[in-house]
């Protein structure tokens, strides 16, 4: 067993702001698409030009953050929802959810496509070789928060977490800042090189993020106010990352369907 690492989630306080390394993580994110996007919207094929990526970074954030923090609440805590609305904006409880993001960014970046005449399945394919950076930061956020810690296990790296209990548990945060981080990213980044049909690099993305995510279910542990959602073993986020495999190999099948055609 290897013994948890206890970083104290605030990096530094400055009198009454905590600047915490959650938040940094999200930062990271949005740096790297600001500062990849530029590199990718310098291609030919790109449907924007590089001084539009920091406007996009802005529309991105707000998919993210809004996306995020609703989906968490619809997803995971809609009773709560329910019996308290206000719930929706103590975004200082926390919680937050991928799949929530994800559809929030592809709202902003609609907005954004009709602003500057192009397809949102463009942008997507722009910057989606670039989001695991994001994704694989968040991760780590949650490992340094001791939060959304995996199942029991006596695997030799299992961990003890503050918040986990006195059991071991798989550091599936970890699991997951590998294959939606790294793996994710050099996959996405190699097959991005040149250009691709429309939808194509979108499709791979959420195809491979639904796959990886719906593995990493099985070794983490489900929301205790939601458990399993069927069968002894769905979770929710196995529930709402199954549609992401369909989806993504649709659109990465129609994508090279129709190049061809």
């Amino acid at each position: 067993m290897l013994s948890y690492p206890h970083i104290d989630p605030i990096v530094i306080t400055l009198g009454l702001v905590k600047v915490h390394w959650y938040g940094l993580m999200y930062l990271l994110g949005f740096a790297a698409v600001w500062i990849l996007g530029q590199k990718r919207a310098k291609q030919p094929w790109s449907p924007i030009k590089p001084e539009a990526i920091e406007d996009l970074v802005t529309y991105g954030a707000m998919g993210v953050i809004l996306g995020g923090r609703i989906g968490y609440i619809l997803f995971y805590n809609f009773g709560e929802f329910i019996n308290n609305p206000l719930v929706l904006f103590k975004i200082w409880q926390g919680g937050m959810s991928f799949h929530g993001g994800m559809l929030g960014v592809f709202v902003t970046l609609w907005l954004f496509s009709k602003k500057h005449q192009c397809t949102m399945l463009q942008l997507t394919d722009l910057i989606a070789p670039i989001a695991p950076i994001g994704l694989g930061a968040g991760r780590i956020g949650n490992f340094i928060n001791s939060e959304l810690w995996g199942r029991p296990t006596d695997v030799p790296w299992a961990m003890v977490f503050p918040n986990g209990g006195p059991l071991a548990r798989h550091p599936s945060q970890l699991y997951e800042a590998f294959l939606e981080g790294v793996v994710l990213f050099v996959i996405l980044w190699l097959y991005s090189k040149k250009q691709r049909p429309t939808m194509a690099i979108t499709g791979m993305a959420v195809f491979l993020y639904g796959c990886f995510r719906f593995f990493v279910e099985f070794f983490r542990t489900p929301d205790g106010h939601i458990g399993f959602l069927a069968l002894d073993w769905v979770t929710m986020g196995q529930f709402l990352s199954a549609p992401m495999i369909v989806i993504g190999a649709l659109l990465f099948y129609f994508a090279h369907r129709k190049s061809v055609g």
